[in-house]
């Protein structure tokens, strides 16, 4: 008998070991850490040899010493990576060790909309023909209210709206300036916007009601929409728009390396390959012209900029483009200050503030310089969360304290800018 329950137990065992080393192998994001230019040679090797997307630094010319890299690798090619890591010394670790089951959290969602403060709505991700159907039904929910207003097409044509929101009774006294999305997978961006279009018409807050009975707020809530929509069907990594380039086999153009201010600089490319590539000049892009062409014609009336990315839990502003601080810096420091700690006193959340240049890196063409060059002196770029656990696959129970906590941030620099008026 006890041979027989031997050889049972020896028969399931095996069945287990072998259960778990047949198990698939998934993409996996890797955070790595180079101590030396050698390790650093390695890394873009590996890079462009087994074509890994960079999620953080944006640019593979960023990647430096002692800073920490997280590359996303395709699941065919984890092992062979990990090993030429292993064998050359390179510090590094598994940030995500399953990716598709965390794009799979993403998109199974309940998709039930409710235009009138439906909350569930906004803890979700949408697609963007969910985020056009909201809008229509936004502005028709709340028509004293909310205007939708379109600025322009896409690259492959699509529409980009803003919506104008607006509480007064008389003549605004100036315009404040919100956009999401310019970078095609940072999900929470557009998830922000969204949340933020229902909490300006639904709070209680004195200070932004004051506000908005004062001053319009445009909110932008999806800009790279071909982008945007490529994610959610091809590529959930994808960053420019869709351009196509002449005489090239590559697509695309970052967003926000293609304004006018330091363009073709440090931290933008010249290559259409690239992920930094920043056009073939300045406003080459539709959905950048649309913009610059609506700021342009309110730059009197327009008095804060605001541009919501992720991920690395910071607040910024001008320069991106040279580490030269700006005549504003003093102020605009001390506002970014205050601002992360309004943010950190909801859930204890920390978020690092300063000048770009120097508190990230050197990227030029980016439209918060722009904007304040051409005057807006309140300039700011906000980086979501989180700063790695899950990158740009922020699970949607994080959206509502991201949105919470960001629009809290967000609610002390727009004050500071109508008190400055």
């Amino acid at each position: 008998m006890a041979y027989y329950t031997l050889a049972f137990t020896y028969f399931i065992c095996t069945l287990t070991i072998g259960a778990v080393a047949s198990s698939p192998t998934r993409d996996q994001v890797l955070s790595i850490e180079p101590n030396s230019d050698e390790e650093i040679q390695v890394i873009k090797k590996i890079y462009n040899q087994y074509k890994a997307v960079l999620w953080q630094p944006s640019s593979i010319d960023a990647v430096g010493v002692d800073k920490e890299i997280h590359l996303y690798i395709n699941a065919t090619n984890i092992e062979e990576v990990k090993t030429q890591l292993s064998t050359e010394n390179i510090t590094h670790s598994t940030m995500i060790g399953n990716v598709q089951r965390l794009i799979q959290m993403q998109k199974n969602t309940n998709q039930v909309f409710q235009p009138r403060g439906f909350a569930a709505y906004y803890e979700q991700y949408h697609t963007l023909q969910e985020i056009y159907l909201w809008m229509s039904q936004i502005t028709s929910a709340y028509p004293p209210y909310i205007k939708k207003i379109l600025i322009g097409p896409s690259a492959e044509k699509r529409l980009i709206y803003v919506l104008k929101i607006f509480k007064g009774v008389d003549q605004p006294k100036g315009a404040l300036w919100i956009d999401c999305g310019i970078h095609a997978r940072e999900w929470i961006s557009p998830a922000f916007c969204q949340w933020l279009v229902q909490h300006l018409i639904d709070t209680e807050d004195k200070v932004i009601t004051d506000i908005l009975n004062s001053f319009e707020i445009y909110v932008l809530p999806v800009w790279n929409v071909d982008g945007y929509d490529y994610t959610w069907t091809t590529d959930r990594f994808w960053r420019k728009n869709l351009a196509k380039h002449k005489m090239g086999q590559c697509v695309g153009t970052d967003l926000n390396r293609n304004w006018d201010a330091g363009w073709g600089g440090h931290g933008a490319s010249n290559n259409p390959c690239s992920e930094t590539y920043g056009g073939q000049y300045p406003e080459s892009e539709p959905e950048v012209k649309a913009v610059a062409a609506f700021i342009r014609q309110r730059s009197d009336h327009i008095k804060c900029y605001i541009s919501i990315h992720s991920y690395s839990q910071m607040i910024l502003f001008p320069y991106s483009y040279k580490m030269a601080r700006s005549k504003d810096h003093n102020e605009l420091n001390q506002l970014a200050k205050k601002a992360a700690a309004a943010l950190r006193s909801m859930y204890g959340t920390r978020y690092t503030y300063g000048n770009s240049a120097r508190t990230i890196y050197l990227s030029s063409g980016c439209s918060d310089d722009w904007a304040y060059d051409l005057g807006i002196k309140y300039s700011f770029t906000f980086e979501l969360r989180d700063t790695g656990k899950y990158g740009f696959l922020l699970p949607p129970y994080l959206i509502k304290p991201t949105c919470i906590e960001a629009g809290i941030a967000l609610s002390k620099i727009l004050h500071h800018t109508v008190q400055d008026i």
